[in-house]
């Protein structure tokens, strides 16, 4: 198992091996892009959650053999962590003010169990599978959750913690583009990069997921971002972190989202030394490895 420890100043402090699997995962990005063909000692997906189906290995197996399929080395398996009822407390603002939000919460949330799914991930670390497979969760970042998250995170053996913004403030920004209605949206967009950086220098988690899909729905700020990207890439590299290059976005609104990130911020990342690992955010076993190829072109060009 993978573990992490809490320093007493307060700040996780991750032991030589994990470092050095960092610094590995650094190689491997930078060697990415292979000999151009896509093959398996290099393809990644880094994003992709299991929860339409059970916590069973046949059900892992269908993720493993599309992986294989789509001729990928390693996929990242995780779920959001609002699909577990222990992390509910952490959407009571954003429920009371939005009838959307409470609406969605009630359909989705807290429907699994967070024991079943650690007892998922050590079963599947007893079998043999042809891609290597990391375990992880999807983390809702709100600032003042920090203490809750690292409380229900620590010492529970997973691989790695993805921090994401689906929330600024209360607003869900990504749920629906109708709630954009009457929102500023160069606000939005500052106070959405300043808390991503918040993210960032919380010590809690090991990458960031799509880290400008913000931009989901066309909105665009009126003022240059690159001040942003570049703070937002100070924060990553001095927290160790990698940044998720993400085909979810695009695949869900290819009218407005570009896929993965903007060229401006992957080449500042990359100025950073900042990883940059390829993902689906696939949330079913048909969507692993898509668009893998093409975001590896583009973080490598």
């Amino acid at each position: 198992m993978h573990w992490a420890v809490r320093s007493t100043e307060g700040i996780w402090q991750r032991p030589f091996w994990r470092r050095l699997e960092r610094k590995r995962e650094k190689e491997r990005t930078r060697n990415a892009k292979g000999d151009g063909q896509g093959d398996r000692k290099s393809m990644i997906d880094g994003h992709i959650h299991i929860e339409k189906g059970p916590y069973t290995l046949p059900w892992i197996r269908e993720f493993v053999d599309q992986a294989v399929k789509m001729g990928l080395s390693e996929i990242r398996l995780l779920e959001h962590n609002y699909m577990f009822p222990e992390f509910a407390p952490m959407y009571d603002s954003t429920r009371a003010a939005s009838d959307f939000v409470d609406n969605w919460f009630q359909r989705k949330a807290g429907k699994k169990s967070f024991s079943e799914y650690l007892e998922l991930v050590d079963k599947v670390r007893q079998q043999d599978y042809p891609v290597k497979i990391k375990f992880g969760l999807e983390v809702c970042y709100f600032e003042e959750y920090e203490d809750l998250i690292r409380e229900l995170t620590k010492d529970k053996g997973l691989d790695f913690l993805l921090g994401s913004m689906h929330f600024v403030g209360d607003f869900a920004f990504d749920h629906n583009a109708e709630l954009w209605e009457g929102i500023d949206v160069d606000n939005t967009y500052r106070r959405y990069f300043e808390d991503s950086v918040k993210l960032a220098d919380s010590g809690l988690f090991d990458g960031i997921g799509h880290p400008d899909t913000i931009k989901l729905f066309g909105h665009k700020a009126s003022f240059s971002l690159t001040d942003y990207y570049e703070k937002l890439a100070e924060a990553l590299a001095r927290n160790g972190m990698y940044a998720d290059e993400n085909s979810g976005a695009h695949r869900r609104c290819p009218d407005t989202a570009s896929l993965g990130m903007e060229p401006e911020l992957i080449r500042i990342l990359k100025k950073h030394n900042v990883p940059i690992i390829t993902s689906s955010d696939a949330h079913c076993p048909e969507d692993v490895g898509d668009r893998i190829k093409e975001m590896v072109e583009l973080i490598t060009d």
